[in-house]
């Protein structure tokens, strides 16, 4: 390292240029992909490079994540995937949810279940200390970007939930974001708030990707997160929230999570949705779904 004297005035613009780079740069974030040719890193799509790693789990339990992908841009670069060369991000890790983190969220529960008698217990878990988690899909459930996801045949009333997702290793600890789409089947759990499983968890109930944006630090409260619905061309529904909405804090859902639980290949645990559509919304097949957050990207899918 060199080391420079300049006047105070040159100080001043020599800080204010290189904030950006000491306090996390959004153009050089790092993200991971897993794709048909390996799983691959890059700074924020500037390059792309192979991870010498043998698979997605082993990737999750690498001592330091972080150290390791950072390293990783040291090799030469490498031509960016397709579209259709990226996969879901999961290896063998299972994929939980939380539910009624957020303000509409709970609001939407407790419209939907009332003639069931079941309104109360959505505001009951919202104000609690312990949050609603429940188990979402195994890995073969899981759609990657540009798959189908499914609504169920017996289900009148479909829609996605936008869900900030983490990932997290065996220890527990927050490595890594991405987005994710957890279909639900409205009608079915305001029917009986017991149903939830089979409102939630069927083949292809589940969307992961694009990317695994690397977790450096917390994401801010501003982070946003979009959703669209799209068919034949037109938008019949977008809606955004952002962080600042989210109740619960996600260390502290991660921590819940792994409360006499353990996960040797890490997990997936979604951190609930913020964005509901009316009960005039319901997805069909052919539809698009569009899930924007800041940072991750687009996870795109079809409805079949």
């Amino acid at each position: 390292m060199r080391w420079v004297i300049i006047d105070g005035l040159h100080f001043i613009l020599f800080c204010a240029l290189n904030f950006e780079v000491w306090h996390g740069d959004p153009k050089r974030r790092m993200k991971v992909y897993n794709t048909k040719r390996g799983i691959l890193a890059t700074n924020e799509e500037r390059s792309w490079h192979l991870l010498d790693v043998s698979n997605w789990d082993a990737l999750v339990c690498s001592s330091d994540l972080q150290t390791y992908v950072r390293n990783s841009f040291r090799s030469p670069a490498i031509a960016p995937p397709a579209p259709e060369e990226i996969l879901a991000p999961i290896g063998t890790q299972e994929v939980w949810a939380a539910g009624v983190t957020y303000f509409r969220s709970r609001n939407a529960r407790i419209d939907e279940s009332k003639d069931a008698g079941g309104g109360t217990f959505y505001d009951r878990v919202y104000q609690a200390n312990r949050p609603e988690l429940f188990f979402k899909a195994t890995a073969r459930r899981v759609v990657g970007p540009g798959g189908f996801v499914r609504i169920r045949s017996d289900a009148s009333w479909s829609v996605p939930e936008p869900e900030l997702t983490l990932l997290l290793n065996p220890n527990g600890d927050i490595i890594g974001y991405t987005a994710g789409n957890d279909m639900s089947s409205r009608d079915i759990e305001g029917e009986n708030p017991l149903y939830l499983p089979q409102a939630k968890i069927y083949d292809g109930s589940c969307a992961l990707g694009p990317s695994v944006l690397i977790a450096e630090k917390p994401l801010p409260k501003s982070t946003a997160i979009v959703l669209s619905i799209t068919r034949n061309g037109t938008v019949i529904f977008s809606g955004k929230t952002t962080l600042a909405e989210l109740k619960r804090e996600p260390r502290e859902l991660a921590n819940f999570l792994f409360r006499d639980n353990c996960f040797p290949a890490g997990a997936y645990l979604m951190t609930g949705t913020g964005i509901v559509p009316g009960d005039d919304v319901t997805l069909a097949h052919g539809d698009t779904i569009d899930i924007d957050i800041d940072g991750i990207g687009r996870l795109r899918n079809h409805v079949r």
